[in-house]
């Protein structure tokens, strides 16, 4: 299975993919979308664009994206959802399914603690992945998503043989 993580943000949108194969996780590629362009539909037409592309040259078979959180400035809360409703579209439109997880389910899943800090997140995504380049913090946080996924898709995957085996 490949696996798609997307870390939403308006100026940059961390990127990484996965392949799982049974409990054997390698790392595809990671990188971050940067928005460009005067106004707020040009920078999020930018993102789209660069998030599609990413999908056309990795081709993953499923796609996860965190969870907006809600701050005191209603104004980047308004725009990190917007830049999120790309994050979601763009997979969507690809035929994917797209999975949404909380950013302290995220931490908790890769890290043991749901209020790790990025360093933390970095360093446990780097423990799973040996030798990988990891292009910021945002693809950081999007590699921890994918594998967030992939751990929830595989346990998934579990119950459901169990079920079957059941009936």
């Amino acid at each position: 299975m490949r696996v798609l993580g997307i870390d939403p943000g308006l100026r940059n949108m961390g990127w990484g993919v996965i392949d799982v194969n049974g409990s054997r996780i390698s790392h595809v590629a990671n990188g971050i979308c940067h928005s460009s362009g005067a106004d707020l539909a040009r920078r999020l037409m930018s993102l789209h664009d660069q998030l599609t592309d990413v999908i056309a040259r990795h081709a993953p078979e499923t796609a996860a994206v965190e969870q907006t959180f809600v701050n005191k400035d209603a104004v980047a809360t308004l725009k990190l959802g917007q830049a999120r409703a790309i994050a979601l579209l763009v997979p969507a439109q690809a035929g994917l399914e797209v999975g949404e997880y909380a950013p302290n389910a995220v931490k908790k899943c890769v890290v043991g603690v749901g209020h790790a800090d990025k360093r933390q997140v970095d360093h446990m995504v780097r423990l799973q992945m040996p030798g990988i380049e990891i292009a910021g913090p945002d693809a950081a946080d999007a590699l921890a998503i994918a594998l967030c996924h992939a751990h929830h898709a595989q346990s998934a995957g579990r119950l459901a043989a169990a079920v079957r085996r059941a009936s």
